[in-house]
């Protein structure tokens, strides 16, 4: 009979893996440190005998006696975990998966590669919803994509999802800590815990659930990029079922990004009580959202996979991926070496699971017309193609190229610049990063490491441009020399403010062969010039 090792196999989502795998015809060994706790649950399942262990103690002697066919480390924390236990599987000719969301040991599995070729065993680091279950819904979404621009997934738990003490020890070690991002077609760095953005799931026929999420560190930020076509932007973000609890850790994270504290994971032993309060204030359903946004045909669009799971059966979600691998390795399917375990299902493979459970999916597919397009109607065929082509924005998109700035020369003027941080004078080097959600653009300029950010929408017939609490509308005349943009009214707080009063700005935005050019006049009545800035982009 297979036999399998479950490290930490009695966990919040070890005690699943261990019942899934009984079920499936394998000899289960339920291992960790609670020789009780594994021996409870060993004596429910069929097939299955408790075995004392400790993943952060030499396991090559409990290995050399058990000779399993496979050990699943459901245990963790694997942020700032080495990979004892996987080199002993290596050398004992032990396959090897775990569940790990660990970014940085997830990616740093390859490097175990030959090693684990020459022993002839199977490693795969990551088994479980992100990046597997993810992977293969971004899969099957782009399968037709001839560019895909922006991945954005999120997961919302249920508070009677009892999360164990290596989920609350992840989730804390990047509370306020830098997350490299691939975003406007560069990294870049962001904070963990902040990005907050309120999600809505919905599917046919279920009740929607909305929830506040925010900015998490997963594998996917470096697996989906490297693995999709057109090197999506990508952003992964959870929240609980309870704002309070999100806002909570929001909060704290300012503390850790000011350097007050290193980080929050030695909380981890206060967070599970805590949860299991609030637990009882909650309900049984979860959810997963993973959206795409990218050119099928020619044709800007938007998919979207939503899973919402009812009953409390939410928790049994990311064990499937490490319940599929197992049995794919037992049936001799996959290949030797070490990696991450994205992209080694279909979609499909996890619907004879899901459905048994009270998960409920959906997909959607959506057209999608860019903003400016929206504003401009037919004059927006006639703009010069670099022109269009900068506005034709789906998702995420990047430029690149330089400026030349100059500021006013009065001391109010200078005033004003300092206090909306308008680069300095002088030429810069510049990138433009565009993102776009629901329907509006966030453009963040940044002159040689200096950026400052606005909104872009659309208000009737007229662009709207909000720098903070002002709003400024503009009407946008074009000919096949390009476009300018010409202020018809504008707000502070969302009060109408006299146009006599306004600053005085009328951008121009022109092609030169495939580069786009742009300058940008803004004065103020009684001041004069404040500030000017011209240039020449390219889309990365």
């Amino acid at each position: 009979m297979k036999t399998v090792i479950v490290l930490g196999g009695y966990g919040g989502f070890g005690s699943r893996l261990s019942q899934r795998l009984a079920a499936d015809g394998w000899s289960v060994l339920v291992a960790g440190r609670n020789g009780d706790a594994a021996a409870a649950l060993a004596a429910r399942l069929p097939n299955a005998r408790p075995l004392v262990a400790d993943r952060n103690a030499d396991l090559t002697p409990l290995l050399e006696q058990h000779r399993p066919m496979l050990l699943i480390d459901a245990a963790g924390p694997f942020q700032g975990s080495g990979y004892q236990v996987v080199q002993a599987c290596i050398a004992c000719g032990v396959n090897y998966i775990d569940l790990a969301d660990a970014r940085d040991f997830v990616g740093g599995i390859e490097s175990l590669d030959a090693a684990a070729r020459e022993g002839g065993v199977v490693v795969l680091s990551g088994g479980s919803s992100v990046p597997v279950l993810s992977g293969a819904v971004i899969a099957e979404l782009g399968r037709d994509m001839d560019d895909v621009r922006q991945v954005s997934i999120s997961i919302s738990a249920s508070s009677r999802a009892a999360a164990g003490a290596s989920v609350a020890a992840a989730i804390l070690s990047y509370v306020g800590r830098p997350i490299r991002l691939w975003r406007g077609r560069r990294w870049q760095q962001e904070t963990g815990w902040h990005m907050l953005r309120r999600e809505r799931y919905v599917v046919a026929h279920r009740r929607p659930i909305t929830r506040v999420v925010a900015l998490s560190d997963v594998p996917d930020h470096d697996v989906v990029p490297h693995m999709i076509k057109g090197k999506p932007a990508t952003v992964f973000r959870a929240g609980p079922e309870f704002t309070v609890q999100l806002a909570a850790l929001w909060l704290a994270s300012w503390f850790v990004r000011a350097g007050w504290f290193g980080s929050l994971s030695g909380l981890s032993k206060w967070l599970q009580p805590l949860q299991k309060v609030t637990s009882y204030l909650g309900t049984d359903r979860s959810a997963m959202a993973v959206e795409l946004k990218g050119v099928a045909g020619g044709k800007p669009l938007v998919r979207r996979w939503t899973l919402i799971a009812e009953d409390g059966d939410g928790p049994e979600i990311p064990t499937i991926a490490a319940q599929l691998l197992a049995n794919a390795i037992a049936e001799g399917r996959l290949a030797t070496g070490a990696g991450h375990a994205a992209g080694k299902l279909a979609l499909k493979a996890f619907d004879r699971h899901l459905d048994r459970l009270s998960a409920f999916r959906e997909i959607v597919e959506e057209p999608y017309v860019p903003l400016y397009h929206r504003v401009m109607r037919t004059a927006f065929d006639t703009l010069p193609p670099s022109v269009r082509d900068m506005h034709q924005l789906i998702g995420d998109a990047g430029a690149a190229g330089t400026a030349t700035v100059r500021r006013g020369r009065s001391p109010l003027a200078r005033l004003v610049c300092a206090v909306m941080r308008f680069p300095p004078e002088g030429g810069h080097s510049l990138h433009v990063a565009f993102e776009e959600h629901r329907g509006r653009e966030r453009w963040t300029r940044t002159f040689s490491g200096r950026s400052f950010t606005s909104e872009l929408s659309q208000c009737g017939a007229l662009l709207c441009e909000r720098f903070g609490p002002m709003r400024f509308h503009f009407a946008l005349p074009a000919d096949p020399s390009g476009l300018r943009m010409a202020m018809r009214k504008w707000s502070i707080f969302r009060i109408p403010m006299p146009l006599a009063l306004a600053p005085r700005s009328e951008a121009r935005e022109w092609g030169e062969g495939e580069e786009f050019c742009f300058d940008v006049p803004i004065a103020l009545p009684g001041i004069g010039e404040i500030i000017r800035y011209s240039g020449r982009l390219r889309r990365l």
